[in-house]
C-alpha cells in the first residue's frame, strides 16, 4: 500500500469524490515540499488559498480548516513529501489534499525557449493550464528543458511551472509582467538582503545580465543558460544567494 494520500475534507478520497474536479476542472490550488512535517511560508500558501477562493468562489474556508486538513494528510505518511492543496466548488468548497515523494527539481543548468503565451487569470494558481504543460512537452521536443514567457509586449513574465528572476551583478531584477506571484519567490523577496527591482525585461534585454534563474516550489533557484536566442553566463554566486535567502525562512508545522 502507498505512503502518500489522496483526502477529500481530511477523509481519503474515493473515485465520486474526484470525478467533479475531473470533468470540470474549476479549481485553485498550492503546491509546497513538507520537510520533517513542516513547511516553509505557510502564511503564504494560506493567503494564496484564500484569496483564490474569494476571487473564483466568492467565499472562504477559514486557514485553521486548511491547516487540519493538512495536517491528517500528513499524519501517518512519511515525513518528507511534495503536498498540494486543491480547492473546487461541486456544491459547498471542498478540499483535496494530496501527497507525493519528495521534489527538488532538476540539476540545471537549463536551456530554456521563448514562446508568446500569456496565461488566463495569470495572479491565481488554478487548474485550467493545459497550455504550460502543451509547450513544457512541445521545448523539450525541440531540444530545450522548459519554455519561457513571452507576452504581447514582448516582456518576458515566467516559464511554464516557474517564476524568473534575473541579476545584474549588483540588484536582483524581478520582471514586470502579469504573472502569477510564487510561493517561494516571496520567501526569497522577504529574505534577501540585497537590492531587488522589478522592470521589464525582454528578450533583447539578456545579453546585458549577469544570470537568471527559475524558482518554483521545489527550489529557490536552477540555473539558466539560455532563453530563446539569448545566452545567458554562469551565475553560481546569484544561485548561491537565493538559496542562503530561502533557508532562512523558518520551517512552520501546520
Amino acid at each position: 500500500m502507498s505512503p502518500y494520500v489522496a483526502q477529500r475534507n481530511g477523509r481519503t478520497a474515493t473515485a465520486e469524490d474526484l470525478a467533479p474536479l475531473a470533468f470540470a476542472g474549476f479549481a485553485h490550488f498550492t503546491a509546497m515540499q513538507v520537510r520533517d512535517g513542516r513547511v516553509r511560508g505557510l502564511d503564504l500558501h494560506l493567503d494564496r488559498l484564500r484569496t483564490a477562493s474569494l476571487e473564483l468562489f466568492g467565499d472562504a474556508l477559514p486557514d485553521d480548516l486548511i491547516r487540519s486538513y493538512v495536517r491528517e494528510a500528513l499524519k501517518s505518511g512519511p515525513a518528507d513529501v511534495s503536498l498540494t492543496v486543491t480547492i473546487h466548488l461541486p456544491g459547498d468548497l471542498e478540499v483535496l489534499v494530496r501527497t507525493r515523494p519528495p521534489a527538488s527539481g532538476p540539476a540545471g543548468p537549463l536551456e530554456l525557449t521563448a514562446v508568446e503565451h500569456e496565461r488566463a487569470i495569470p495572479a491565481l494558481k488554478h487548474t485550467g493550464e493545459m497550455a504550460k504543460t502543451y509547450f513544457r512537452r512541445k521545448a523539450v521536443a525541440e531540444g530545450f528543458d522548459d519554455a519561457a514567457f513571452v507576452d504581447r509586449r514582448g516582456r518576458l513574465s515566467e516559464a511554464t511551472i516557474w517564476n524568473l528572476a534575473f541579476w545584474d551583478g549588483d540588484t536582483v531584477v524581478w520582471p514586470e509582467a502579469d504573472l502569477l506571484r510564487g510561493t517561494t519567490m516571496d520567501i526569497v523577496q522577504r529574505r534577501l538582503g540585497v537590492p531587488q527591482r522589478v522592470q521589464e525585461v525582454t528578450l533583447a534585454d539578456l545579453p546585458g545580465l549577469a544570470g537568471a534563474v527559475v524558482m518554483n516550489s521545489w527550489t529557490p533557484g536552477i540555473e539558466v543558460r539560455r532563453i530563446g536566442p539569448a545566452a545567458l553566463p554562469e551565475a553560481p554566486s546569484f544561485v548561491e544567494m537565493l538559496h542562503r535567502a530561502y533557508e532562512t525562512e523558518p520551517f512552520v508545522r501546520p
